[in-house]
């Protein structure tokens, strides 16, 4: 989520009780397991059958995330900094 946050321009994050989590889920009639009991993943099988990941880690993917969801498709996938004073 810091990652997240920080792509987006959020420069900081209130905590989250899990009695806000169930409400929210609760509304939206969804479920809390993928927030309050993740788990660290290892995609072995996938890249073994021959998956590639369009990125390759999660500040990368965040940051396409947010420029999609902006709406802003004409900007390139990786992020590149603008030294030009914009």
């Amino acid at each position: 989520m810091r990652v997240l946050r920080s792509t987006w321009g959020i420069p900081f994050g209130l905590p989250a009780s899990e009695w806000i989590l169930e409400l929210g889920a609760f509304m939206l009639n969804s479920e809390t397991e993928l927030i309050l009991k993740s788990r660290r993943v290892i995609p072995t099988k996938l890249v073994q059958s021959g998956f590639e990941f369009q990125f390759v880690s999660w500040p990368d993917a965040a940051r396409d995330l947010c420029i999609r969801a902006r709406g802003n498709d004409h900007q390139p996938a990786v992020w590149q900094p603008d030294f030009r004073g914009r």
